[in-house]
C-alpha cells in the first residue's frame, strides 16, 4: 500500500457491561497463542497459532493471511480463465482476449518447441545498431513492448532499459498529464545492493553475475562469451546505479520533481538524442516534463560515452531477455528463478505455471482479468457496506485533525479542506480499459505481452491530450492491495482485498473496523502523511504548512522514525548482527498505520454508542479491534525474504506493523489491561495523527 501518515487522538473510555454471544463465533479465536501475553508481543498472540499451522510453501518466500486470500482470489480466477480461455464458448470481447492470453501463457510444451525463434527480430534489431546515435530509437522501441514500469510480466522485477519513461500528472499542476523521465537501467531490486560492502550485497552481486553469465549461455553464447557479457552488463548498470538516488532520498516530492524543457533535457545528455527517443516512442514535441533524477540523466550520458557500442548491445540484450524469460522456455524460466527466487528471497519451489500465467494476464490486461473477478467475488451489498465505513472513518479523520493540539488553526483549516475534497474509489473502474489496438492470440504468448505493452504505452501518452482523468485506477480489480494518490487525492481499495478476513458481511463490525478499517484508515492517513502532506487539496505539490507547524510535524515523525529504526530482522549472510530497519524510508506506511488503526477504532467508538457491548469469542468489542487488525498482518517470512524487505521495502516487516502500533496506543493497553514496563507499552509513545 503507498503512502501513509494521519492524526492519532487519545480516548476517555467509559465503563460497559458485556454479554457473552454465544451464537456468534470467530476464527480470530483459532489464530491466538494462548501461552503468549498481549502486553509481550501482540503479534505473537495474534498470530502464533496461526504461524505455526502456515509453514511456508516452497513455492514462496513468505506467506501470510495475505497470501492466503490472494490463493482464494487466485482460484476464483484460475476457474474464471479456464472457461474464458475456451474458444468454443460464447465469449465477450474482454474475456476472448484474456482467455486467449491465459491459453497461450499456458501452454508450456508450444513454447518450448518455440525456443527462442520469438525473440530472433528484437534481437536482430538490436544487431542492426552500427552506432550510439541509434540507441535512442531502439531503446523507444523497447519501452515501446514493456521494457519500462508500468505493466511488467516478469516475476524477477521491472526491467527498464537504461531509464524508465511514463506519463502522469504533473506534480504542480494535477490538472495535466506530462511525460516524466526516471532512473532506471537496473536487475537488482535496489541500487544500494550494487554499492553495499555488507556480505549479503556482495554475494548477491556475485550471484546475479552468474545469473546474467547463464542465461546468455542459454541463448547459445561461448562459456568465454557469456562470461564477457556478463561482465559488460553488470559494469554498465553498477555506473547507472551509483548515478541512482536512494530509496530514502526519493521520499522527498520536491527532491524528484525537477521540470524541464527539451533543451533543458538535451543539455544535460548530449549523447543521446531526446528528439529521436521522442518521435519514436509517440510523443514528437514535449511542451514540458518532470525528469526526476537529473544526476541520472548526466550519469547516464557518461555511462553512454565510456562504455562501446558493442556493450551497449548487449546490456539490451540482456534487458529484453530478462523481461521475456517468464514466457520464454523451461530452461530460461527455470534460470531466472533460480536467482529472483531461490538466491534472493529463499523461496524453494517455482510457482505453478497457471498461478504465473494469472499473475502475467493480470499484468498485461488488468481490467479485463477484473471484470472476471468482480463477477464472482464483489457484489453490490459488499460495496455499500464498505462505503458505510469509509463514511464512518472519514468522520474520525475530521475529528481528528480538529482534535489534534500539535497544530495551528491556520494550517488545521487548509488541513480540513484537503480532507473535504478526497474521494474514494471501491471494488472497480466504473470504465474498465479495453485494450483496442493489442492483438492477442493463442499460439504468441511473447508476442501477446508486447502487444499489450504497446497498448498500455499509447493509452498512457493518449492521457496527455486530454483533461486529467481522476477516476482512474492505478490497480485492476483483483489486486490485493489497496493505495491512496497524492495527486488525484483520492482513496483506492480494489475488490481484490475486500475479502474475509479483510472484510467480509459476515463479520462484527469490530473485526471489520480492525481489519479493513485499519487499511481505509491508513490510506486515508497518508493524505497527511510524510509525503502525502506536501501535497494540497487539488493535489499539487504546494506548502501549505505553517513553518511551526511544519516544524511540529517533523518533531513527531523523527520520533517515529527512531522508533523504527530499532526493530531487526535476522541477516542470513551474517546471523551475529541483525539487519535494523530503515525508519526513514518506512516512515510514510509506519505513520498511516499508526494513525489507520487509531481512526479505525474511534470509528468503531463511535458506531457502538448506545449499543449493546457483546462479548464474542470472549473478546470485547475493543479487543476485537485489535485482533482484527493482528490478523491481517499475520506472517512467516523466510530469512532471506525478510532482509530483502528491510533493506528495500517502504513496509515494515509484518511483526513491527503490529506491535510498532499498538505499543503506541493506549487504547490497546487499555483494552488489554496492560501495565506500565511491559514490551507493548512504550515509555516514549510515538503519535503524528
Amino acid at each position: 500500500m503507498r503512502r501513509m501518515a494521519l492524526l492519532l487522538v487519545l480516548l476517555t473510555f467509559v465503563s460497559f457491561a458485556f454479554t457473552q454471544d454465544a451464537a456468534k463465533t470467530s476464527f480470530i479465536s483459532e489464530n491466538v497463542d494462548k501461552s503468549a501475553d498481549p502486553c509481550v508481543d501482540f503479534f505473537q498472540y495474534a498470530c502464533g497459532n496461526w504461524l505455526a499451522k502456515h509453514p511456508i510453501p516452497a513455492d514462496r518466500a513468505t506467506y501470510g493471511t495475505g497470501q492466503m486470500v490472494f490463493d482464494q482470489n487466485l482460484d476464483a480466477l484460475h476457474e474464471a480463465l479456464e472457461v474464458a480461455a475456451n474458444p468454443t464458448a460464447k465469449r465477450s470481447a474482454a474475456e476472448r482476449r484474456v482467455g486467449d492470453y491465459y491459453a497461450a501463457c499456458i501452454d508450456e510444451r508450444g513454447i518450448n518447441a518455440a525456443g527462442t525463434k520469438p525473440l530472433q527480430p528484437e534481437l536482430a534489431r538490436i544487431n542492426a545498431i552500427t552506432s550510439k546515435a541509434g540507441l535512442a530509437g531502439e531503446i523507444a522501441h523497447l519501452h515501446s513492448i514493456g521494457l519500462r514500469d508500468g505493466t511488467q510480466i516478469a516475476q524477477s522485477g521491472r526491467a527498464k532499459s537504461l531509464f524508465d519513461f511514463t506519463a502522469f500528472l504533473d506534480d504542480k499542476n494535477s490538472t495535466k498529464v506530462i511525460p516524466i523521465v526516471d532512473a532506471g537501467g537496473i536487475g537488482l531490486p535496489d541500487r544500494d545492493m550494487y554499492v553495499d560492502d555488507d556480505e549479503r550485497s556482495k554475494g548477491l552481486r556475485e550471484g546475479y553475475v552468474k545469473h546474467i553469465e547463464n542465461m546468455f549461455a542459454l541463448m547459445g553464447e561461448s562459456p568465454e562469451k557469456a562470461a564477457a557479457d556478463a561482465k559488460a552488463v553488470m559494469a554498465i548498470e553498477t555506473e547507472l546505479a551509483k548515478v541512482s538516488m536512494t530509496r530514502t532520498d526519493r521520499r522527498d516530492p520536491n527532491s524528484i520533481y525537477h521540470k524541464m524543457t527539451m533543451k533543458e533535457l538535451q543539455a544535460l545528455s548530449p549523447n543521446f538524442n531526446w528528439t529521436v527517443y521522442f518521435s519514436a516512442v509517440g510523443v514528437p514535441a514535449p511542451q514540458g516534463l518532470n525528469v526526476r533524477e537529473p544526476n541520472f540523466v548526466k550519469g547516464m550520458n557518461a555511462a553512454i560515452e565510456m562504455h562501446p557500442l558493442d556493450h551497449w548491445k548487449t546490456y539490451l540484450k540482456w534487458q529484453l531477455v530478462h523481461a521475456a524469460a517468464p514466457l520464454l522456455p523451461t530452461k530460461f524460466v527455470d534460470e531466472n528463478f533460480d536467482f529472483y527466487g531461490k538466491q534472493l528471497t529463499g523461496t524453494k519451489q517455482l510457482r505453478p505455471r497457471w498461478k504465473r500465467c494469472i499473475a502475467s494476464a493480470d499484468a498485461a490486461l488488468g481490467d479485463d482479468l477484473g471484470v472476471l473477478f468482480i463477477e464472482k467475488k464483489f457484489g453490490p451489498d459488499s460495496k455499500k457496506r464498505m462505503q458505510t465505513m469509509v463514511d464512518n472513518l472519514e468522520k474520525s479523520l475530521a475529528a481528528d485533525i480538529e482534535s489534534v493540539d500539535w497544530m495551528s488553526p491556520e494550517t488545521k483549516k487548509a488541513a480540513m479542506v484537503k480532507f473535504h475534497a478526497i474521494t474514494n474509489k471501491i471494488g472497480y473502474p466504473d470504465h474498465p480499459r479495453t485494450y483496442p489496438t493489442a492483438v492477442i492470440t493463442r499460439t504468441t504468448p511473447l508476442a501477446n505481452y508486447w502487444s499489450a505493452a504497446a497498448d498500455d504505452l499509447k493509452w498512457t501518452l493518449a492521457r496527455m491530450k486530454k483533461p486529467a482523468d481522476k477516476s482512474e485506477w492505478q490497480m485492476s480489480a483483483s489486486t490485493l492491495n489497496a493505495y491512496y494518490d497524492p495527486q488525484m487525492n483520492n482513496i483506492n481499495f480494489p475488490a481484490g482485498i475486500l475479502q474475509p478476513p479483510y472484510f467480509s458481511n459476515e463479520n462484527d463490525d469490530a473485526l471489520n473496523y480492525g481489519a479493513i478499517g485499519g487499511v481505509i484508515g491508513h490510506e486515508l492517513t497518508h493524505g497527511f502523511d510524510d509525503q502525502g502532506r506536501q501535497y494540497d487539496a487539488e493535489g499539487n505539490l504546494r506548502d501549505w504548512w505553517t513553518a511551526e507547524d511544519g516544524k511540529k510535524f517533523q518533531e513527531r515523525a523523527t520520533c517515529m522514525q527512531k522508533e523504527y529504526d530499532a526493530f531487526t530482522v535476522k541477516d542470513p549472510a551474517n546471523p551475529d548482527k541483525p539487519i535494523h530497519l530503515n525508519g526513514k524510508l518506512t516512515l510514510g506506511e509506519n505513520a498511516a498505520d499508526n494513525g489507520g488503526l487509531r481512526i479505525a477504532y474511534m470509528a468503531l467508538e463511535d458506531s457502538l454508542k448506545g449499543k449493546e457491548q457483546t462479548l464474542i469469542d470472549g473478546y470485547t468489542p475493543q479487543q476485537r479491534v485489535f485482533m482484527g487488525w493482528g490478523t491481517v498482518w499475520c506472517n512467516n517470512y523466510r530469512d532471506q525474504a525478510a532482509a530483502l524487505q528491510a533493506k528495500t521495502n517502504e513496509h515494515s516487516v509484518s511483526k513491527y506493523r503490529v506491535n510498532g502500533v499498538v505499543q503506541n496506543m493506549p487504547e490497546f493497553q487499555k483494552a488489554f489491561s496492560c501495565k506500565a514496563g511491559q514490551p507493548m507499552v512504550s515509555q516514549s509513545a510515538c503519535r503524528i495523527w
